[in-house]
């Protein structure tokens, strides 16, 4: 299934431009992440625990109420359990912090 434009005209786009193109579109994307997540830092969210960190097996990751990746240091804590997270840094795709009472 192709878009009419696609079926009337050649793609006269080189792969080169095409690229370039999707790599600005990436990088605006991260900066945007970045920035949304930067809101976060310094704020107490809670997480609910949806297994250890893929990176790091002394991690545990969960998601937030807003669905954000949060990964924090373990604790006597459990897979399907909600805790408060303390943010204290961010990536453009994680939140990174610690459990707080």
């Amino acid at each position: 299934m192709f878009p009419l434009a696609a079926k009337k005209h050649q793609d006269d786009i080189p792969l080169d431009v095409k690229n370039r193109r999707l790599e600005e579109i990436i990088f605006k994307q991260r900066q945007y992440s970045h920035l949304h997540h930067q809101q976060d830092v310094g704020t107490i969210q809670r997480v609910l625990i949806e297994g250890e960190s893929r990176k790091n097996n002394t991690q545990w990751q969960g998601r937030t109420s807003s669905n954000h990746v949060a990964v924090f240091p373990k604790q006597n804590k459990s897979k399907g359990e909600y805790v408060n997270v303390l943010i204290e840094r961010c990536t453009s795709g994680t939140l990174i912090g610690k459990m707080v009472d």
